[in-house]
């Protein structure tokens, strides 16, 4: 299977091309980046693409995160994956960011569970546990650190995500010290294509996973002072 996969979710922007029958990903790009992923994306993909020498029609997949994430980013990359899908007349699957960072401790087969843990802001992290072989003991969603911090009692937690720091930081004193602690601004692109590869089509649609509204919201009034009719 030739898989094209693209995140703009979080801190980067990245695509790449993966073949999972020679087990290599053919061509590969990303960039660090905080904003400017509508700018960046598309050229990005175009070099990966020719870097690749694989043409859109000749890809059996599109893989793109869904978040949580950068609202703003997350949509960027959905966009241009559902985009690509209907001119290239190819199936798209949406995969979680938490998911994504999780993936290569997953396919160590751990013995410790995985906490992914992105930073919400506002003393909060959006999060999530699974075991060692990936099956769930909390699911996704978005909390205070202090409740994220609870998942310390669950054992001995391998810590992956952006977050990763911030809770090992805070980590309790009288829990087991995290097994270790994977800080990455962005997951790795490449298990992006490998989840992708793998996961069902139909359980897993490319659809923003937001966990919580946007912090900024229009003022409520609004609607109602533009519907007003200008003095004369």
């Amino acid at each position: 299977m030739i898989v094209l996969a693209i995140d703009t979710a979080l801190d980067a922007c990245s695509a790449a091309v993966l073949d999972t029958t020679a087990g290599t990903t053919i061509a590969i790009e990303s960039q660090a980046m905080q904003r400017g992923h509508a700018e960046a994306l598309m050229p990005l993909i175009a070099r990966v693409m020719q870097d690749s020498g694989i043409a859109f029609t000749a890809l059996d997949r599109i893989a793109v995160t869904t978040g949580p994430g950068s609202f703003t980013g997350l949509r960027v990359g959905l966009s241009a994956a559902r985009g690509i899908a209907l001119a290239a007349e190819k199936p798209v699957v949406g995969l979680t960011t938490l998911a994504a960072y999780a993936a290569p401790v997953v396919a160590e087969n751990s013995e410790h569970p995985i906490l992914s843990a992105i930073d919400a802001r506002h003393d909060h992290v959006y999060f999530q546990v699974v075991g060692g072989g990936g099956d769930p003991l909390v699911k996704p969603k978005v909390a205070p650190i202090a409740e994220a911090l609870e998942a310390a009692k669950l054992g001995t937690l391998h810590l992956v995500g952006n977050a990763a720091k911030i809770l090992a930081e805070r980590w309790p004193a009288d829990a087991a010290p995290p097994f270790k602690v994977d800080t990455q601004p962005a997951p790795d692109i490449t298990w992006v294509a490998w989840v992708g590869a793998a996961i069902d089509p139909t359980t897993a649609p490319p659809r923003p996973f937001y966990l919580r509204a946007p912090d900024a919201k229009p003022p409520r009034n609004q609607f109602q002072l533009s519907a007003q009719p200008s003095a004369k």
